[in-house]
């Protein structure tokens, strides 16, 4: 899975997870395995209002832009998430660091 961070001037919050082609943002799941290979999924077909961009499906890559909500001052620059394993996903300026960050 590809999650690109979109930086977004909020003051609410985001936490994510994943298992397998399931992400669960905010604690509402989102089961993304139907999506069949090219295909796409735009965002407003998602509930919640997260999603900056059309889910798509790239050589078995499920590929997304999720808004991160910041405070006041300097966005933070965008950020892709490439990731391999399940379980929650670290968001820059958390504590923990995400499982790989390019």
């Amino acid at each position: 899975m590809q999650i690109t961070l979109i930086p977004q001037r909020r003051d609410d919050g985001l936490t994510l997870s994943r298992q397998g082609d399931i992400l669960c943002l905010n604690g509402v799941e989102l089961d993304f395995a139907p999506l069949p290979e090219g295909g796409l999924l735009p965002a407003e077909a998602v509930a919640g209002g997260w999603l900056a961009g059309p889910v798509a499906r790239v050589a078995g890559l499920l590929q997304l832009s999720i808004l991160l909500p910041h405070g006041p001052g300097q966005a933070p620059a965008p950020t892709v998430l490439r990731l391999e394993g399940d379980g929650p996903i670290a968001l820059p300026g958390s504590e923990a660091s995400p499982e790989e960050v390019q």
